[in-house]
């Protein structure tokens, strides 16, 4: 989306009134025609001069300006300056094209036409007539909709391109990897330094730069001196008790005895234990009996000079291997004696995974699900299709992968789609790519082997183009083969439509037309083709979720639309709702639940609806969330909470404009601010939490919860338009995954208990915040530890660029997790380690490293 996820319109208007008022810019930037117009190539245009473009041409951007007015509402102004190769007078027929999400509004420039191609693709063509000389500068200054706080907004791997040759990317607009960090880097983008224009946008925005000497002041708030914890298992168990007694010696080995379960229901934990340390010999007891008392996922683990354990289910029982090797590793394999009894708070604790935006490995993935299982999470939401991405085979759709798995300069879209997302032109790069059948077979097996449900998504009816596009290639192979009756049963577009309309992303041609049989025919076949995987891996389709959400006004002008609401006694604004009540009745038929995000399924008639319903609530937590999960959970469905404010992990880990991540929800989204969430009372985190302008509110229980009812469960999302590698994408969900595992699983003793009808207002000291950082100071201790243990995994977590400031000549430096240790250095010198308060003179730089000293955080200077 434009902004992380996809923004329902009513949603997106209450999240951006926080940011004064963007909502009321137009819906459609710039001008935006089909396809640019481009002008004939002149003879002297060829291929070398087109690859000298590519290689030599400058290209770059400065956010000059967050502080603009456009038509009365708030924008930014920025400027592109491009720079032409050294030499004589450059010939026309050639277009710049690059990609931007969001919207441009206005455009200036003595040399240059900007336009929109779709979505997020912008062309750039020199203007007829105007001279363009070698050397010269030219700068475009445009105006954009809403606000630009981070360098990472603009996209890489711009490109130019002209009618008969290949198009070649500009080296100049590439990214960069960090040595230090190993991160990408947007060199074409302008340091953002001058915070009175480019921090805020209005008077009232209280949220500033997390600059070092605030970071220093934050850290030193939120921390005490490091300690060694006795039990460091994660995410807390509800109940420990410390034995006396000589440690149970595991690194020899343990002698596995098994009651009620086999071996292969535990692989994934045993090995795990393994790699904790315990070794491959034999050595003492470690019984494991399955016992229905208990619920399905508790367990019961005892360390004496034996390991028992006992599990309602084969999953409780890994979640008690889990919780031993994650000891075990901390204690060397010499196991304190304990026991401990444990049972999750929630039983919904998930991740969403968008490898739809940007294709993201299977190895990825399967690493990801190795650590969703360290942490007791149970539900993989695997997000396959969206408007920029298809990435699932589907048997006897081959186009769907074939073209809609690709971007690159293609404007028809014959083989590929458009470059969205700063793909570029090339189709073989790695944000392209899908899951091939047996990928995702082996992801299943994955996650069965570890106690993990995939529910697996293709976003619909809006956000859809992948199929789309897709479907519209399929058509035109089979009408040139005489085959019409097979070209329209899966086409998915209604030729007298002529509905006009732009959804969040800018798109004018996403939507499914929920009024044509051929629809719902590929729907069923792409469910049926999905279960059948499900089915060959041995894991049954169990729910699907069909999105939903967003859809941007399609349908309008349709005549099978118009047809069809004029026979049913239906408005426009009826046809998402009958859209989900039909697939999603369709799939109760198939045996499958039904999952779907809050704003499409909210509009639902819930008597139409399936009995199991999964509702993912994303609304503000300093918004309208209350009354949405508590009026979707009583009507009797799963409440999942996916609130952007706190559970989206591509929003920033802290204000900084080199963080590249979007902040449409949140500037400010650290893991301090991930553990302090209240699941279970969703109008108590008021007392606690501010807004996305750093200011305070009230919520009140308009809606409250009825007798019986409640929460099921809470997920974190990653979506990725801008996460464009694996590593990228550990950055984002590593370390904060823990304590959103930790408030899934654990319910803290300050949390307050819910009260039907209550109200909370920040600071009014319902939520003590000195318990809550109490509870904070052991959990971060014990995060330390399992940094570690993240280090051995080879995951690329985002390590925090440490606090510091100089007073009277000396450095005092903190980190925000204090296992990473700090360096310094002066200008020219060597790293040093950081062990406390140092003379210096002139300016420092400082980064952390990770426990293990192999990878470094961003460097940051302080004077």
């Amino acid at each position: 989306m434009t902004l992380a996820h996809s923004v329902s319109l009513s949603t997106l208007a209450l999240v951006l009134s926080l940011t004064a008022g963007c909502a009321a810019l137009p819906q459609t930037p710039v001008s935006a025609p089909a396809a640019p117009s481009v002008a004939p190539p002149l003879p002297s245009l060829d291929q070398a001069t087109l690859d000298r473009l590519g290689d030599h041409l400058g290209y770059r951007w400065e956010i000059v300006d967050n502080r603009q007015t456009c038509d009365k509402a708030a924008c930014f102004l920025s400027a592109l300056t491009l720079t032409l190769p050294e030499g004589g007078e450059l010939p026309g027929g050639w277009t710049l094209y690059f990609s931007y999400v969001g919207a441009f509004v206005r455009s200036e420039s003595d040399a240059f036409d900007l336009k929109q191609v779709n979505g997020d693709l912008y062309a750039l063509t020199p203007k007829g007539g105007v001279a363009l000389k070698g050397g010269a500068s030219h700068t475009v200054r445009v105006w954009g909709q809403g606000h630009f706080y981070a360098r990472g907004f603009m996209m890489p791997n711009a490109y130019v391109a002209a009618p008969a040759l290949t198009p070649r990317t500009i080296r100049a607009s590439k990214v960069a990897i960090d040595r230090e960090s190993g991160l990408e880097t947007l060199p074409f983008v302008a340091p953002m330094t001058d915070e009175a224009k480019l921090g805020s946008q209005t008077p009232g925005d209280k949220t500033q730069w997390l600059t070092p000497q605030r970071a220093y002041e934050r850290n030193a708030s939120h921390n005490v001196a490091l300690t060694r914890p006795a039990v460091v298992i994660l995410p807390t168990p509800a109940k420990v008790t410390l034995q006396k007694g000589a440690p149970l010696d595991l690194s020899k080995g343990f002698d596995l005895r098994l009651k009620g379960l086999g071996r292969d229901a535990i692989t994934a934990a045993v090995k795990a234990l393994k790699q904790a340390g315990a070794g491959e010999g034999r050595g003492p007891v470690l019984s494991v009996t399955i016992d229905p008392k208990l619920s399905p996922e508790a367990y019961r683990l005892a360390v004496g000079k034996s390991v028992t354990i006992r599990a309602g289910s084969t999953t409780g029982a890994n979640h008690a291997l889990r919780s031993l090797a994650q000891q075990t590793a901390f204690d060397g394999a010499q196991v304190r004696r304990m026991t401990i009894e444990d049972a999750p708070r929630l039983p919904f604790r998930g991740l969403h995974i968008d490898v739809a935006r940007n294709f993201h490995s299977k190895v990825f993935v399967l690493e990801t699900l190795e650590q969703m299982a360290a942490y007791k999470l149970n539900r993989l939401h695997l997000h396959l299709g969206d408007d920029e991405g298809w990435r699932l085979e589907i048997e006897g759709l081959p186009e769907l992968t074939q073209v809609g798995a690709y971007r690159c300069h293609d404007l028809a879209e014959e083989t590929c789609l458009l470059p969205q997302l700063g793909a570029g032109p090339e189709r073989d790069t790695p944000v392209n790519g899908y899951f091939t059948k047996a990928d995702y077979i082996d992801i299943l097996r994955a996650a069965q082997a570890r106690g993990i449900e995939v529910i697996p998504s293709f976003d619909m009816p809006g956000h859809s183009r992948a199929a789309i596009k897709s479907m519209e290639v399929r058509y035109r192979r089979l009408m040139a083969a005489g085959d019409a009756a097979g070209a329209a049963q899966y086409r998915l577009v209604e030729p007298g439509d002529t509905t006009a309309y732009r959804s969040i992303q800018h798109y004018n041609d996403n939507t499914l037309n929920v009024c044509l049989p051929a629809t719902y025919a590929f729907i069923d076949k792409v469910i049926d083709e999905t279960m059948k995987l499900h089915q060959a891996a041995g894991v049954p389709l169990k729910r699907y979720h069909i999105g939903a959400d967003e859809t941007a006004g399609a349908w309008t002008q349709s005549p099978a639309c118009q047809a069809f609401m004029a026979q049913n006694g239906l408005k426009a604004p009826q046809l998402t709702p009958y859209f989900i009540e039909r697939v999603s009745a369709y799939l109760a038929e198939k045996g499958i639940e039904t999952a779907g995000w809050s704003d499409g399924m909210g509009h639902t008639d819930a008597a139409r609806m399936p009995k199991v319903v999964q509702s993912n609530i994303w609304s503000a937590t300093l918004g309208a969330a209350a009354t949405e999960a508590h009026d979707q959970a009583n009507r009797g469905w799963e409440v999942v909470l996916s609130v952007p404010d706190v559970t989206y992990f591509d929003m920033p880990p802290a204000p900084d404009p080199d963080e590249t991540a979007y902040d449409w929800a949140s500037r400010d989204t650290d893991s301090y601010k991930i553990f302090s969430f209240q699941p279970e009372n969703l109008p108590a985190n008021a007392s606690l939490l501010t807004d996305i302008r750093g200011q305070g509110a009230t919520v009140a229980d308009k809606t409250p919860y009825a007798p019986g009812r409640g929460l099921t469960g809470i997920q974190g999302q990653l979506w990725s338009e801008v996460v464009r590698t694996d590593d990228e994408a550990e950055y984002r969900l590593f370390p904060r995954l823990l304590p959103l595992a930790e408030r899934a699983w654990h319910r803290a003793g300050w949390e307050a208990p819910y009260k039907a009808g209550e109200s909370y207002t920040y600071g009014d000291g319902k939520v003590d915040p000195k318990a809550v950082l109490g509870d904070w100071q052991g959990f971060r201790d014990r995060l330390g530890v399992h940094l570690r243990l993240l280090d051995q995994a080879g995951i690329a977590y985002r390590l925090a660029p440490p606090g510091a400031k100089i007073e009277g000549g000396q450095l005092f430096a903190n980190a925000e997790i204090a296992a990473t240790p700090i360096e310094y250095r002066l200008t020219g010198d060597e790293w040093t380690p950081y062990t406390g308060p140092v003379a210096v003179s002139g300016p420092v730089e400082l980064r952390v490293t990770s426990p293990d000293g192999r990878r470094k955080s961003r460097i940051v200077t302080v004077k």
